[in-house]
């Protein structure tokens, strides 16, 4: 895990390069793990084992539609701001994804609504080159129960 001290605390960041094997969408899961399980026994950030999953299957998600949509290399940083795990997946195709409107008939492809269902934020914007996917996720949890943000169904 790499560190880099920021002006008002520490700026927590991790970085990997995927090539597009069949290895990546797992290695980008175990990265993420990794990554949280650090924050919290490095810098005592409390993260919540929900935290934990929705941030694996945001990773999965974004790295599997990298993969699939844009041929070549993919990018995932991640990041701890303000009480959240920014997510980021880079990937060489200009073109934004477009969430689908609900059809409980279609079978898969349903990735980018799930990410922007469990995400406190979500952002996609093109690069210079090719374009940038960020999904915030909380960290803890409330008293409550309730997803931080959310209100409680």
């Amino acid at each position: 895990m790499e560190s880099v001290p920021a002006p008002d605390g520490p700026d927590i960041r991790t970085s990997a390069a995927l090539v597009g094997d069949g290895t990546d969408i797992a290695q980008a899961r175990h990265l993420a793990v990794g990554f949280l399980t650090g924050v919290q026994a490095e810098y005592g950030l409390p993260v919540s084992q929900r935290a934990l999953d929705l941030t694996q299957l945001v990773v999965s998600e974004l790295v599997t539609n990298a993969h699939k949509y844009a041929p070549g290399p993919v990018l995932l940083d991640l990041g701890i701001t303000g009480g959240t795990v920014e997510v980021v997946v880079w990937d060489c195709d200009p073109v934004l994804p477009v969430a689908r409107a609900a059809d409980a008939g279609r079978v898969g492809q349903h990735g980018l609504e799930i990410v922007m269902a469990v995400a406190q934020g979500f952002e996609a914007r093109r690069e210079p080159v090719g374009k940038r996917i960020t999904a915030r996720i909380a960290l803890a949890d409330d008293p409550w129960g309730a997803v931080c943000g959310r209100l409680p169904l």
